[in-house]
C-alpha cells in the first residue's frame, strides 16, 4: 500500500472551522504511533499542474483561486475558508490523487490512501463548494482516463452526497459514481432519481439514508448498491471519497457507524476490487471533523485496505 502524507498539509489554515489543521495533525500522529510509515510505502510527488486541474476545473476559476489563496481571503464561499497555505495544500493534494491513482495503475502497489487537505468532493467546475477547492477524485478519475483506462468507479461514503464528483460524471459514460449519504441533508443533492444522462444514464446511484437508519440497513443498502453498479460499469479501478464524518459523535454530519464499521466498508470495497480490477484501489480523504475519532476510523480503514 502506497500512504501519501505531507506536512503542506498544514498549512491551510481555516482558524476556527471544522474543516482544521488539526484534522491532518492528529491523523499524522496517530500513524506515526501505529507505525504505518514503517509499513508503508510514502512516496514523493508533485503538485497537480494547470492542465491537469483543467480536467475538472474551469481555467478562470483555478486562476481566481490562486488570487484569493495569494491575498489571503478568508472565507470565499459560505462554508469555505482560504488562507496563504491553501493553494499549495490544494495542488499537492490533487497532485496526491494522480500520482498515486498512476502508480497503482503501474502496478507499484494494489492500493494507495491520500491523506489529503482540503477535502474535494464539493468542489464544482466553476467554484469552490462546502470546505473544497479542487475536486480531487474527479482529477484521479480523469487521471486514469488518460492512462489508457476506460471504466473507472468512484465510491462516496461521506456522510455529504458528493455532488461536485456526481456532476462531473452525469453525462460521462466511463465513470460511474455511487454515493451513500445522509438525506434530507447538506447539500440537498443525491436523490435515487438521479442516475445520469444521455451516456451516464445508469451509471450514477444514491443511496440517501434518513438520520434513523441502523448500521444494518446502512450495510445492506451499500453493499447491494456498489455490487449492482460494479456489474454495469465493470471497472478496471476503483476510487474512494473516504469521508468518516458518517460516524456517529461526528460534529458536523453523524448517521450510525462507529469506527469499526469504516472496516467493514472497506472490505466491501476491496472484495469489489478483487472481483473486478485486480485489486486496484485508491482511497483519498474527505471529511470526517471528531478530532479523536476521524483519525481511528482511517487506521481501520488502512487495516482492511493494505
Amino acid at each position: 500500500m502506497l500512504l501519501y502524507v505531507d506536512d503542506v498539509f498544514a498549512g491551510h489554515n481555516t482558524g476556527r472551522h471544522p474543516e482544521c489543521i488539526a484534522r491532518i495533525v492528529r491523523l499524522k500522529e496517530l500513524l506515526q504511533q501505529e507505525g504505518w510509515f514503517e509499513q508503508t510505502d510514502c512516496p514523493t510527488w508533485s503538485d497537480a499542474s494547470r492542465e491537469q486541474l483543467s480536467w475538472v476545473h474551469d481555467a478562470s476559476y483555478i486562476d481566481q483561486l490562486e488570487v484569493w489563496c495569494r491575498q489571503n481571503a478568508g472565507q470565499i464561499e459560505a462554508d469555505t475558508v482560504v488562507s496563504t497555505g491553501s493553494w499549495k495544500a490544494a495542488v499537492r493534494g490533487a497532485g496526491a490523487a494522480i500520482d498515486a491513482t498512476l502508480r497503482v495503475i503501474g502496478g507499484e502497489a494494489r492500493t494507495a490512501f491520500c491523506a489529503v487537505r482540503p477535502p474535494g468532493h464539493h468542489a464544482l467546475r466553476t467554484g469552490p463548494m462546502g470546505f473544497c477547492l479542487f475536486n480531487n477524485v474527479a482529477i484521479a478519475a480523469h487521471a486514469a482516463l488518460a492512462q489508457g483506462l476506460e471504466r473507472v468507479l468512484i465510491i462516496d461514503w461521506d456522510v455529504h452526497h458528493g455532488n461536485g464528483t456526481q456532476d462531473t460524471f452525469y453525462k460521462d459514460g466511463r465513470v460511474g459514481f455511487y454515493s451513500i449519504h445522509r438525506s434530507p441533508f447538506y447539500p440537498g443533492t443525491g436523490a435515487r432519481s438521479e442516475t445520469g444522462s444521455g451516456r451516464g444514464l445508469g451509471c450514477i446511484a444514491n443511496s440517501p439514508m434518513p438520520a434513523s437508519t441502523t448500521v444494518d440497513e446502512y450495510m445492506a443498502e451499500f453493499n447491494r448498491s456498489i455490487a449492482a453498479l460494479a456489474t454495469r460499469v465493470k471497472p478496471q479501478l476503483i476510487l474512494v471519497s473516504a469521508g468518516f464524518d458518517a460516524h456517529r459523535l461526528d460534529p458536523v454530519g453523524s448517521l450510525c457507524l462507529e469506527e469499526d464499521d469504516f472496516g467493514q466498508l472497506t472490505r466491501s470495497v476491496r472484495d469489489l476490487a478483487n472481483q473486478y480490477c485486480e485489486g486496484r484501489i485508491v482511497s483519498i480523504l474527505e471529511g470526517g471533523y471528531h478530532l479523536e475519532h476521524m483519525p481511528r476510523c482511517v487506521a481501520v480503514h488502512l487495516d482492511f485496505l493494505k
